[in-house]
């Protein structure tokens, strides 16, 4: 089993070269940072119709992800590089179809169109989420292939528990599918973020989390319509437009790592007696 490995930010994906089908086990087993390749999910090339190219994106405890702005950069670097797909070309992510503009270590990827689901600027009080800090959190509910909740200025991040929170708002009674939670201080021409993601916990970058935290951000009139905004995170910056259709369009860097092979006695998930993983 061949791999490839790249990482967007710090968050790190391992394209399927040359691999058997995959399964919950085998890819946590391959994830795992200690006893496998270690990654922060797996991208499966995927046989389709409706796209030039396709694939399925896993999540590292085992699950099927709708979306990931990271790793569909990722992926289509190593299309263009390694397959030969040219500069321009779409991918089918098994949820839509997106379009796809790799320059270098640089890709674009047309996300589709963000909606707001039935929190928006909600008042949430961290009580509810069994916090002793009498605050109260304004949330907006983001849907952009998969899950957001954007919880706007909470207050300074090294003041704030936004781990707990996040881990909170997560798994709230309102999304039975759990969710992925940022928070946001907002800057002049963008925002610095925090991220919580599903299954995941705290991450150094994430592409749709900066595109549901920019959809927010004009919604709101903090930043304008059809102009790129600049979203900072632990692990760098990435570049989002929103344009006035809702339709996002994310910009960032690939990094890429190297190829590797499994050695043929490589059983890391012989001994994986867990459940199948829930969407992140």
């Amino acid at each position: 089993m061949k791999w490839f490995k790249a990482h967007g930010l710090g968050n790190d994906y391992l394209v399927a070269v040359e691999a058997s089908a995959l399964t919950a086990p085998r890819v946590r087993a391959l994830c795992d940072r200690h006893r496998g390749i270690g990654s922060d999910g797996i991208l499966e090339p995927m046989s389709t119709e409706r796209a030039d190219h396709g694939v399925r994106i896993w999540n590292p405890d085992g699950s099927v992800a709708e979306k990931s702005g990271n790793g569909l950069r990722i992926y289509a670097y190593w299309l263009s590089r390694d397959r030969e797909a040219g500069t321009r070309f779409t991918v089918d992510t098994g949820v839509d179809v997106v379009d796809c503009l790799v320059e270098g270590t640089q890709v674009t990827i047309e996300m589709g169109v963000a909606t707001q689901g039935p929190w928006v600027d909600h008042r949430l009080p961290t009580s509810a989420l069994g916090s002793a800090d009498p605050r109260v959190l304004h949330v907006t509910e983001v849907r952009i292939g998969n899950p957001h909740v954007v919880v706007w200025d909470p207050g300074p991040f090294d003041e704030v528990p936004w781990r707990a929170w996040g881990a909170a708002i997560e798994r709230h009674p309102h999304f039975p599918n759990r969710t992925n939670v940022q928070f946001v201080e907002p800057r002049p021409g963008g925002a610095e973020l925090r991220i919580w993601e599903r299954g995941a916990g705290e991450t150094q970058a994430s592409g749709s989390s900066a595109c549901a935290v920019a959809f927010v951000a004009a919604n709101r009139g903090h930043q304008s319509w059809d102009r790129p905004q600049t979203l900072s995170m632990p692990g760098g910056v990435l570049h989002v437009t929103v344009r006035s259709s809702g339709a996002v369009v994310l910009r960032g860097p690939v990094a890429p790592v190297g190829t590797m092979t499994l050695d043929l006695q490589y059983q890391g998930d012989a001994n994986d007696v867990r459940g199948s993983g829930e969407p992140r």
